[in-house]
């Protein structure tokens, strides 16, 4: 069994400044919360697209592919092209 130290307040435990962590973890934890509830605001926009009649699943193909660069985009369009070709697709 590890013995702790009984002095919770001091600012350096074990070289671990206390007062560093904490704010890390604290910072982390209301990035998480903050993230979770734009989780829901996300899923809650997607419940309006199909609502009114969209492809989910292709705007969030749409949202991916405005994120990578224009060439990158391209690129794979044209492979995609020729791979169906090939297939006779």
């Amino acid at each position: 069994m590890t013995d702790f130290p009984k002095d919770h307040n001091d600012p350096a435990v074990g070289g671990i400044a206390a007062d560093r962590l904490r704010s890390i973890i604290e910072r982390t934890e209301r990035l998480e919360e903050e993230r979770k509830a734009l989780s829901g605001d996300i899923k809650d926009i997607m419940t309006e697209a199909k609502s009114a009649g969209f492809n989910v699943k292709v705007i969030r193909q749409i949202i991916s592919i405005r994120k990578r660069e224009p060439a990158d985009v391209e690129e794979a369009e044209t492979l995609l092209d020729i791979y169906r070709r090939a297939l006779g697709m």
